[in-house]
């Protein structure tokens, strides 16, 4: 289980975020919605790391990261996958040598050992004959599997994405929600994704936290949020005509 206690982080005068205790369960898909600027991809670079908090735990288990030695840390990371936004591959390497690349930092695998590796997360991922190629030759939502692939190929026990959809069309949208929520059962990883898209927290929010005004305002499931009176997030999810349409229906 990853725990949040009471983590504060400014920029200058700007509190990003204000006193942010939350859970986040292993084997369900764990969401964090807000509007931009609210501090959602702020929030997930104090969790692995990226950024430093200003005051506040990070508990892994239990174990602070925050006062872990350098070590610990590192031996931590080797348990993180990191889906950033927009996929973030290296364009000067190919499909595989993107997936490989962290089992280059973090593991023993012989050559081989790694290539199997791609090629099994490729395969997890419904991708083909892809090795070869280079991040400008496959399509956006191919970019996507990809990073996903390279995300888990050190099998992770976390998951951390930003942003997962940025720039999809819908239908592919769909097609990486249902990756990340078929793989954080599979691998039974503790997954947390950062998201503005509500089709998205429809499909696979097992759990969601709503951040407004720098702090945690409401959490609860895709079942429940259907049903909130919190006015800040109904004025959020208000924004989306289909959850709009679909609680209307359920209403009926």
């Amino acid at each position: 289980m990853l725990e949040l206690k009471n983590i504060n982080k400014t920029f200058g005068k700007r509190h990003v975020t204000q006193n942010f205790s939350c859970s986040f369960e292993q084997g369900i898909t764990n969401l964090i919605i807000g509007e931009s600027g609210s501090g959602k991809t702020v929030l997930l670079k104090c969790m692995v790391g990226l950024t430093d908090v200003d005051s506040g735990e990070v508990l892994y288990n239990g174990k602070d990261f925050i006062k872990m030695t350098m070590k610990e840390k590192q031996n931590l990371r080797k348990e993180m996958g990191m889906l950033f936004q927009g996929g973030a591959l290296f364009d000067s390497k190919t499909v595989e040598e993107n997936i490989t690349f962290p089992l280059s930092m973090f593991t023993d695998m012989t050559e081989e050992e790694k290539i199997d590796r791609a090629n099994f997360c490729l395969s997890r991922v419904n991708l083909k004959n892809v090795n070869k190629l280079f991040p400008s030759e496959i399509s956006g939502g191919m970019k996507k599997r990809v990073a996903i692939a390279r995300a888990i190929a050190n099998n992770p026990k976390y998951l951390f994405c930003d942003e997962p959809n940025s720039g999809l069309d819908p239908k592919t949208s769909i097609v990486i929600d249902k990756l990340i929520k078929d793989i954080t059962i599979e691998f039974n990883m503790t997954t947390i994704v950062i998201t503005h898209d509500m089709n998205s927290v429809m499909e696979i929010g097992d759990k969601v936290v709503f951040i407004c005004n720098s702090q945690k305002w409401w959490e609860g499931s895709k079942e429940t949020i259907l049903h909130t009176e919190n006015k800040e997030l109904m004025d959020f999810i208000y924004v989306s005509k289909f959850l709009k349409e679909l609680r209307n229906k359920q209403q009926l």
